[in-house]
Parts: C-alpha cells; sequence; structure tokens
C-alpha cells in the first residue's frame, strides 16, 4: 500500500487582497491559487507592485484576504480572528526579513532567546545558532557582527520554535554577495535538515536556481509556477 503524500502545508485558493483609500481602490492579488509543500523551498519573484509581500503577509496571518480562501494544512485562516491569527504567527510561523530587527543592548545569544522564551517547543538558541554557524560569536553584540552574522542571527531567531514554514522577505537585499551566499547556504540548510517549508522572495532573478520551485507574480497574479529541473548551490549564484 502506497501512503498518501502529506497534505500542502499552505493552499491558498482564488485569494484577492483589495487595498481602499477613499475612492481610490489598489488590487494587489487578483485570484491567487498556490501550494506550498513540506520540505519546499520556493523563491518568489516579481517586480515592484507585483503583490510578492502582500501574498508573503497573507501566509503569514499578518493580513487577511479580501476574497478567496488561505489554508494552513486543515485550517481556514481566511477569516480567521486577530488571537488566531496571534497563535498561529507564534507556533507556525518564522519570518526573516531584509533588516535584521535585532536588539542592540541583547547578544546573538539572548536574542534568540527572546522566541525561545515564548515558543512552545523550541530548540535551545544554542542549537539554533549553530545551524547557522555562529557557535563562536554567540556571545557578540549584534555592532561587533557583520551584515551577514547578523542576518544569520535572524535566521537563528526565525528557526529556534521550530516554524512549519519560513517567510523570508529580500533577506539578501542589503548585503553584498559573500556575505548573501552564507546567508543563502544558512537558509538551504534550514530547509534541508529541518524539513521547513521555506518561500523567499528576491529580486536576484538567479537566486531562482537554488529552489525546488520558482512562482512568478504580476501585476498581483501568478504567470509562471515551474519545478527547477536543476538546482544549483548558493555559491554558484550570481550577483
Amino acid at each position: 500500500m502506497i501512503d498518501a503524500a502529506p497534505p500542502p502545508v499552505f493552499r491558498l485558493a482564488d485569494v484577492t487582497r483589495v487595498f481602499r483609500t477613499g475612492t481610490i481602490e489598489v488590487r494587489a492579488l487578483r485570484g491567487v491559487t498556490l501550494s506550498l509543500n513540506e520540505h519546499e523551498m520556493v523563491v518568489l519573484l516579481g517586480a515592484s507592485g507585483s503583490g510578492k509581500s502582500t501574498l508573503l503577509n497573507i501566509m503569514g496571518g499578518l493580513d487577511l484576504p479580501t476574497e478567496g480562501k488561505v489554508f494552513f494544512r486543515d485550517r481556514d485562516l481566511s477569516g480567521a480572528s486577530d488571537k488566531r491569527l496571534t497563535a498561529f504567527r507564534r507556533d507556525h510561523v518564522g519570518f526573516v526579513f531584509q533588516f535584521y530587527n535585532l536588539v542592540p543592548s541583547l547578544t546573538a545569544r539572548e536574542n534568540v532567546a527572546l522566541v525561545t522564551e515564548i515558543a512552545r517547543d523550541p530548540m535551545s538558541p544554542e542549537e539554533a545558532l549553530d545551524r547557522v554557524g555562529l557557535t563562536p560569536r554567540m556571545d557578540h553584540f549584534p555592532s561587533e557582527l557583520s551584515g551577514g552574522e547578523q542576518q544569520r542571527v535572524a535566521i537563528a531567531r526565525a528557526i529556534a520554535k521550530r516554524p512549519d514554514v519560513l517567510l523570508c522577505d529580500e533577506p539578501t537585499g542589503a548585503l553584498d554577495s559573500k556575505t548573501g551566499v552564507q546567508v543563502l547556504e544558512a537558509l538551504e540548510e534550514v530547509n534541508r535538515s529541518l524539513g521547513t517549508a521555506t518561500i523567499l522572495i528576491t529580486h536576484n532573478a538567479d537566486i531562482q536556481r537554488i529552489a525546488h520551485r520558482v512562482v512568478v507574480l504580476a501585476d498581483g497574479r501568478v504567470t509562471r509556477d515551474e519545478v527547477n529541473a536543476r538546482r544549483i548551490s548558493p555559491s554558484q549564484v550570481t550577483w
């Protein structure tokens, strides 16, 4: 007997998001249908204003769709209350942004501990930092770390709660090529070793080649959704 494939971590069905200011209406998403599977890394591409960040915010429980359905495993989040969304973000989602948002007066270890102290089943700050290659730097303050190291602390903080999904919005956008590669290697290691479903927004189109799948947005619609036939390592990405 063949075991059935696990359900997607996320499933979006005909999702629309409309922002209104007075008489002005902006359609950020126009009927997006998309899934994200366990162990999968997806790169999300598109020009500014294509809807990438809006889509990530809805998947991360920071926003709700105007129309359509959003499912996390078997849970319908489409009309969830603020309380339910807060619990969803706390228990299931890790966020990594372009800017690191570290507390400057805390060490790397202490920044990660901010999450582990409130998570349900966290790994230790030491384990999280080890997974991104920062064991020798865990007692350093952000001002004593390079940009790439600070971003890896942010990744460690995001994964320390053992999230089901990791949502990354331009995590290499403020980095040079060497440190950007180090950050991509950390994300790939987390995806491979923990199986964390990962979505990565980037303006560097070559980064798509490290992903299992590539999704392209234009004008709020998915215009391409395809599996990478051949993946490359982060060290082969061009900048």
